[in-house]
């Protein structure tokens, strides 16, 4: 194995190149078309990525963050309204709150685990709370079944955050409908990502599928007649036809995520760290594989000398960014999200990462992680 290979964190050019006959004639088409807005590549696209999240309705937006926006407007939660957020995210899902002006509440994750705590959500639901807003972190899935009962109780909207989670199930169905409304991005290094930015939502409910398409075009059904005031977020004819192309190979490439995780976890499971779980009920698509340990700077260090490209989502948790200062976030107490930013390390497991590659990761944190702890 040579020390000098370096192994990358995603090769996306590696991904075109395994579909580039494919990729390249969708977009000849699209671009031949004469059609850049709207039209057949986005409403085949669309109809194609609903049937596969197994919901009705799929509309394209610009990104993940215009579907999260999008989502929460056609909800009507706006000014003063409470939302449920994870505390432990990318900082994107509390954005979108804040974009429609309401007020993200942090929960802290289930113990050993990354996603939201139903159990724990409900202590922090008041009067003003009008939405649950889970995130299916890392590709592994929230419990659906258990958010979506503490809001039917409560009477809350749920709107999930599935930006890592393209193929992700729940006691056997597909996230895509099991909330409200679904957001979702096709950033090129998501599962299911475009080359370009690219968004959707999904969802079963005609009402706001129609709002939500509404919206995302400048509040208009009818052009040049505007009800509401809405935005211009619309998905490009070329990521659908490109995103047509790769949503074919999506369960593959998803197996292949599968693979390398099973076995990092197989060769790492005796060392001193923390190895993602998924619970029984739930299938992973492993957009990140992520392990924790108080020497995770060390580990990264090492990891970096070797040539092996690492990420750390998140160094920094939402309540303790610069933009949440003036609410006085950083205030709050949510040692686990801390903790987390502090510990968490993602380890190469995109679905061109080859053996040698593979092997060449757990050589390097086994190493570390022993020779740190004798």
């Amino acid at each position: 194995m040579g020390e000098s290979m370096t192994v990358p964190f995603l090769d996306l050019k590696a991904s075109y190149n395994e579909l580039a006959a494919e990729l390249d004639t969708a977009v000849l088409r699209a671009s031949r078309s004469g059609w850049y807005i709207g039209g057949a590549e986005v409403e085949t696209f669309e109809a194609e990525f609903a049937a596969y999240t197994q919901a009705k309705y799929c509309v394209g937006v610009g990104n993940g963050l215009d579907a999260l926006i999008l989502a929460l407007r056609a909800l009507d939660i706006g000014a003063g309204d409470e939302v449920l957020v994870p505390s432990h995210t990318f900082i994107a899902t509390w954005l979108a709150v804040s974009a429609v002006g309401a007020i993200p509440v942090p929960v802290e994750p289930i113990s050993g685990s990354y996603n939201l705590d139903a159990a724990s959500a409900e202590a922090y639901i008041t009067s003003r709370t009008k939405a649950i807003l889970p995130v299916h972190l890392y590709g592994i899935p929230a419990d659906m079944d258990a958010i979506c009962q503490l809001a039917k109780k409560h009477r809350l909207a749920v709107v999930e955050d599935a930006a890592q989670a393209h193929g992700a199930k729940v006691r056997g169905k597909r996230i895509g409908s099991h909330g409200d409304v679904v957001a979702w991005s096709f950033y090129p290094g998501k599962n299911l990502g475009a080359l370009g930015d690219a968004g959707a939502i999904t969802t079963n409910d005609t009402t706001i599928a129609q709002r939500i398409r509404k919206l995302g075009n400048y509040g208009s059904s009818v052009k040049y007649f505007n009800e509401e005031r809405g935005i211009n977020s619309r998905l490009d004819p070329i990521q659908a036809a490109i995103l047509a192309v790769k949503l074919k190979h999506l369960d593959a490439w998803n197996t292949r995520r599968e693979n390398i995780a099973q076995h990092y976890t197989r060769a790492l499971a005796h060392l001193p760290i923390t190895l993602p779980q998924v619970p029984a009920w739930a299938e992973a698509v492993w957009h990140l594989y992520v392990i924790a340990t108080p020497q995770r700077d060390l580990l990264h260090a090492s990891l970096t000398k070797a040539d092996i490209q690492t990420l750390i989502h998140y160094p920094v948790p939402p309540h303790l960014q610069r933009a949440y200062m003036d609410v006085g976030a950083s205030k709050l107490s949510l040692p686990l999200a801390e903790r987390y930013a502090n510990e968490v390390l993602s380890l190469p497991i995109g679905p061109q990462l080859d053996a040698e590659h593979v092997e060449k990761v757990i050589s390097v944190v086994a190493d570390t992680s022993t020779s740190t702890n004798s």
